[in-house]
This record gives structure tokens, sequence and C-alpha cells, in this order.
């Protein structure tokens, strides 16, 4: 490239190499993790009770990743007047746990080594779903952290749907249940449960039970009443948080490619900006995003929307010190 005015080295644009999330270092060694953050994909979607395909969202959502690859200078924003995810926030990908086909607890069991492995080595668990029973595992994980998470974890779960089934005809760790696995945790102190709409996977039973067992359940509707800041004040100020997002708490105008799409959804930067807030008032100690089914959405911008989110997120978090 010398002697056409370029810089030195290679241009490396978003559509070369391999995809790794953001194109950061790929980390075959679990027991080798020295990183600020580490992304695992949970590629399980035998959970699902209708429309399956999540497990093809950790490829998809990293191949969407690459569009934000640009250079290693982080990404300024204009609007806060802040550059986010620069070269001191040490990013890894450590590649997929594996997935027994057909099977649910050892597939689960794969994915909590994974995120238990993360925590080992003091980085932000990112994990890439999946349907949303991967989850279950991820909370698993938390299980004897008290030096992450004091004497009780805080769930913010960003969905459609409450997941709050306890057991039906034998179920326990399908995607209708993380919810209600998560609360039966001793170190789970409670749940904020924001986008709750429409025809849902949980009969009023379930919506008591979460409520006597620590929920705080809020539709879109309600969360756009009460704006992205009041909205993150529901939560308790400095408690950890884990954070899991269904992308079918979107709109599928925007979020097409999922399992069960439900109208009447976030767009983006209601989510965004609770996102934001949240960040700044407390310690984000872990994250998945899932239901991410990309055959739905021949466009791609589902897994787009993902990538974008996720990132923007752990920017938020590096920034505000909470990661």
């Amino acid at each position: 490239m010398s002697g056409h005015g370029y810089e030195s080295g290679r241009l490396n644009l978003p559509f070369v190499g391999i995809a790794t999330f953001g194109k950061r270092p790929f980390v075959d060694d679990w027991d080798a993790i020295d990183a600020d953050v580490a992304v695992l994909g949970a590629p399980f979607d035998a959970g699902t009770q209708w429309r399956s395909g999540a497990r093809f969202g950790p490829r998809a959502i990293r191949d969407a990743s690459t569009l934000f690859s640009f250079g290693h200078a982080g990404a300024y924003d204009h609007e806060d007047d802040a550059t986010y995810l620069g070269a001191d926030v040490r990013i890894v990908d450590i590649g997929d746990a594996d997935i027994v086909h057909t099977l649910t607890e050892p597939s689960h069991r794969n994915i909590e080594a994974g995120v238990a492995k993360i925590l080992d080595a003091g980085a932000l668990p990112v994990v890439l779903g999946g349907d949303h029973s991967v989850n279950i595992p991820c909370v698993n994980a938390f299980a004897g952290r008290k030096d992450l998470h004091g004497d009780d974890l805080h769930i913010l779960q960003i969905d459609a749907h409450l997941d709050f089934v306890d057991e039906r005809h034998g179920v326990r760790f399908g995607h209708g249940n993380p919810m209600r696995r998560a609360a039966e945790k001793t170190y789970v102190s409670g749940l904020s449960q924001f986008g709750i709409r429409n025809v849902s996977s949980t009969a009023k039973e379930g919506y008591d039970a979460a409520r006597s067992m620590g929920s705080d359940i809020q539709s879109v509707r309600q969360i756009r009443a009460l704006g992205s800041r009041a909205a993150a004040e529901r939560i308790p100020e400095g408690k950890a948080v884990y954070v899991t997002i269904d992308i079918d708490a979107f709109c599928p105008s925007i979020a097409a490619g999922t399992g069960t799409p439900s109208h009447g959804g976030f767009l983006y930067y209601e989510v965004l900006e609770v996102l934001q807030a949240v960040a700044q008032r407390n310690r984000v100690v872990g994250i998945d995003l899932v239901e991410v089914a990309p055959d739905y959405d021949p466009s791609g911008s589902t897994q787009i929307l993902a990538a974008q989110l996720l990132l923007n997120f752990l920017g938020f978090i590096h920034h505000a010190g909470n990661g």
C-alpha cells in the first residue's frame, strides 16, 4: 500500500477476516482469559416452544458486530462528548460452549462452565444466545460469588414475555422458565421485568407468583410513561445487576429475526437509554442477549441491532467505571 498515501498496516475492513465479536482477539484457552470483557456463544435453542433458529444467533451477532470494528481508537459520541470502548477496554471472544443436541442439561452445564471461567478470570461475561433458557446456566454460575454481587443479585430482564413458568408438562428449563429459576436463587433479591406485553406465555398465576417473589413488572407503555431515567431508578441503586435482554423486547418492525415476535415493542433508544442509566447507577456483573434467530430476518437488521446494543452498553459500563 506504500506510495498511495495510506496508513501503514492492513486496512482490515469489517468484511475481511474472521468474525469474532467486534473483531476482538479470540481466546481458545479458557484458563488463559485476560480481559475486561469476555464474550461466550451459547448456541442452544432446544428450549423453544415454537420457532427454533436461535442456535444461529451467536454466529450472526458476531458477523454483524464486525460492522462496528473500524480501528482501535474507540467510538466518539458527540451527544455525550465521550469516547467509548477505547483501546483500554480489553474485550476477547472465547468462542462457544459445546452444545449436546437434544439434551438440555449437559448443554446448560457447558454454558455454565464457560461463564464460570470468565468470572474466575475477573472479566465481565457477555453471553450470546441461543434461546432464553441459556440464562439459567448463566445465573447458576453466580452461585457462591459474593465477591461479585455481595449478599444479593438483581436481575434486569428486558423482554416481551415474563418467562416465569415454574413447570409445564415436566419442562422446567426451557425458554419460558428462566426468570422463575432465577427468582428461586437465594442470592437473587429481586427482578425488574421491563417490556412485558400482549398475549403472554405466562398465565395470571405467573404474574402473581413473580410479584410475590420480588418482581417489578412494567410494560412497554408503562416504561414510556415513566421515561428511561425513571425506569432505571426503579432498580435499587448500587445493587449488582445482571442484565438479560431478549431481542423480542423490541418491536418486530425493527427486530423481525426472533422466534416469538410481539408487536408493540421497544424502539432502540428506549432500551439504550435505560441501559445507560443502569450503567451509571449500578455495577453490571453479567449480560446475556438471547433469541436472535437470524433466518427470520433476511435484512440482517436484527443481529445488527443486537451487536450495536451490546457494544454501546459495554461502552457505557466501562465509561462509568462500573464494569
